[in-house]
């Protein structure tokens, strides 16, 4: 019986460790979709303008809006493919990050700092831990 538990066991460990990278690629997707769904249809595509028409100066085409530009902060893939990596393996430093994202570690000075000011990561030393 106890044979027959263990195999089970590693089998279960086996397919999880199978299936991890699909979730990350699942949560990544979820996000990417998000975004583009927060993109209205006529900004994606270019604007057209007809012959003889001016162009219209970037001051004319701004509307006062207030509070902060763009995306939410934190609701990029990046930060939510970073905050998985740091739940998978506490004290992960930048350029470890950035080497197993394949990406420049620059980018990850700017992203893990915002996830800790959101509370989600808490930096001990050089290595980043999630918090709570």
């Amino acid at each position: 019986m106890t044979d027959f538990l263990a195999q089970k066991r590693k089998e279960i460990e086996d397919r999880l460790r199978e299936l991890k990278p699909l979730i990350e690629e699942h949560h990544q997707l979820e996000a990417a979709a998000a975004a583009l769904a927060a993109v209205p249809a006529r900004a994606a595509g270019a604007i057209r303008r007809g012959p003889g028409r001016p162009r219209k100066s970037a001051a004319a085409g701004r509307k006062s809006t207030k509070g902060r530009r763009g995306r939410p902060r934190g609701s990029g893939t990046r930060a939510i493919q970073a905050l998985e990596m740091v739940k998978a393996q506490p004290g992960i430093t930048i350029r470890e990050l950035a080497d197993k994202m394949g990406i420049n570690q620059n980018y990850l000075y700017r992203v893990l700092p915002a996830l800790e000011a959101d509370g989600k990561v808490v930096k001990r030393g050089k290595g980043w831990h999630p918090k709570g």
